[in-house]
């Protein structure tokens, strides 16, 4: 396989890793990047969706020793099944919108346009939800979630949907709007991934596996591997810095990176294909 097509993918796979659990849009990032490495055909597309799946082997190897204490307690601790049902009425809004207008979205909102759009309102809500007054505390771990709170976390993962608006900034930001403590919003955000990730990933590859050939192995094995890496290393950084920080810096990033985008189109600087 022709060496750059790799060194693209590693590239890919980076920014994939380290994008998908902050809340910067992981999606609108790799938009952003594959139109400038000229990487953003169809199997481009499916690629994209694929590598998440490294970033979320990540996320179970992080928090592993807590799915496997949850998987155990499962038979005879409520706490255990109340979490896992969350999180499967978490996943169903994304899941259900996902197969009626995932097509329609990537035809038509996959252009960095779009991308530095939704990056920079993003960021600006970001700034109003860290700004405002702060309201009661009702749930400090994910353990104490009802029905309801994962449900209404869900919907706000649908706005992700949009490209550029960021899957983990969806529910980690929604979920402090509705009263979950900053670090039950970080962990029911990564809890969420994996079955959101995980389906989005196998449902591409099943939908597009005519553009797939064995060939293509090199690259998706690449682009998983750097995805996993990189991941695992923001991920467990991540954890660190929400104990003490707020996701302000990730507002003025996103302001400032589509703002950078917006202006390099309209002065001419950057040609953005599919913008």
């Amino acid at each position: 396989m022709d060496t750059v097509l790799l060194v693209k993918a590693a590239v890919m796979g980076v920014v994939e890793g380290l994008t998908e659990f902050l809340p910067i849009s992981s999606t609108g990032h790799l938009i952003l990047a594959g139109a400038l490495l000229g990487f953003e055909d169809e199997r481009a597309k499916v690629f994209d969706i694929a590598i998440q799946t490294g970033a979320i082997l990540a996320v179970v190897l992080v928090y592993w020793q807590r799915i496997r204490a949850t998987l155990a307690a499962l038979p005879g601790e409520p706490w255990a099944r109340r979490l896992a049902l969350n999180v499967c009425i978490g996943f169903l809004p994304a899941a259900v919108l996902g197969l009626l207008f995932g097509r329609a979205i990537q035809a038509h909102l996959f252009t960095p346009m779009v991308v530095a759009s939704t990056f920079i309102l993003g960021g600006f809500v970001i700034l109003w939800a860290e700004r405002r007054a702060p309201a009661a505390v009702r749930v400090q771990s994910v353990e104490a979630m009802t029905p309801l709170d994962a449900l209404k976390v869900g919907l706000a993962q649908c706005l992700a949907m949009v490209p550029g608006t960021s899957r983990s900034g969806a529910t980690i930001i929604g979920g402090m709007l509705l009263g979950l403590s900053r670090q039950a919003a970080t962990d029911f955000s990564f809890f969420l991934a994996i079955p959101t990730l995980v389906g989005a990933g196998a449902y591409s590859l099943y939908k597009q596996r005519a553009l797939l050939s064995p060939q293509d192995a090199p690259l998706f094995a690449v682009g998983l591997a750097f995805s996993f890496v990189s991941a695992w290393l923001c991920v467990r950084w991540l954890l660190r810095y929400i104990a003490s920080h707020s996701f302000v810096p990730f507002a003025w990033y996103r302001i400032a990176f589509g703002l950078v985008v917006l202006a390099t189109a309209w002065s001419g600087l950057l040609a953005w294909a599919g913008g």
